[in-house]
């Protein structure tokens, strides 16, 4: 992707000097040949079946993979919704090096949170409440780190928390199919294989449902999506 990023940029720059394209634009074009470029190197492709695409707040919550998990649901997503749709991303990872920093802050507009930190004067949480605003959405991760098989593992409190503070916004389940084998741990290259990325029925925590309860049932929700031959 970063060299895609740049070879937008080169041709952009390359242009007769009357044309200057707004900054929005611009963004807007280097956003298109990302997520476009994020499908042909994962073969993804979206299977809506528990919702449809919608501009309503969500938080997109999935099993976690890859490095490439997030890029993949954000590049899947209709132009309209991805615009307002935020990654929540590793700081350590995306911080590593210039090219991944400008792509994080600039183009996907990604959360970036300290992973394991939590401290009574700074939660994570707060940050994350805090970039929904009254209009984007999240794709957010609650294992905290990458699993290690096809089902998901535990989740981590950080989704009945966000469900707590944001009480009236759809928790939308996502299964990334395949997605493992495309880029595996380790690998720096993506293996031309086809994935799916699989959205499933919305759901909100209940009256008196306890963080337990509620986890459980969220982790079900995804392991429930994932396809009977993945």
């Amino acid at each position: 992707m970063a060299v895609h990023a740049t070879f937008v940029d080169s041709a952009l720059a390359g242009r007769d000097s009357t044309y200057a394209p707004s900054r929005e634009y611009r963004a807007g074009v280097i956003a298109l040949g990302l997520a476009a470029f994020a499908r042909l190197m994962s073969g993804a492709r979206a299977r809506w079946v528990g919702c449809q695409p919608d501009l309503a707040q969500r938080i997109y919550f999935a099993n976690h993979t890859s490095h490439m998990d997030a890029i993949v649901i954000w590049s899947v997503l209709p132009p309209t919704i991805r615009n307002l749709t935020r990654p929540v991303a590793a700081r350590d990872y995306w911080n590593a090096g210039r090219i991944r920093r400008y792509l994080a802050t600039r183009e996907f507009h990604a959360v970036l949170i300290e992973r394991g930190i939590t401290s009574y004067h700074h939660n994570p949480v707060d940050d994350l409440v805090e970039a929904m605003g009254a209009r984007h959405s999240l794709i957010f991760f609650p294992e905290g780190q990458r699993g290690l098989g096809p089902e998901p593992g535990p989740f981590r409190s950080g989704l009945f928390h966000l469900a707590q503070r944001r009480p009236g916004v759809d928790l939308v389940p996502v299964y990334l199919s395949n997605l493992d084998r495309v880029m595996p741990r380790g690998a720096l290259i993506p293996v031309p294989l086809q994935s799916e990325v699989i959205f499933g029925a919305p759901l909100r925590l209940e009256a008196g449902e306890n963080r337990q309860e509620f986890l459980r049932r969220a982790r079900e929700a995804v392991t429930l999506l994932r396809p009977r031959c993945d």
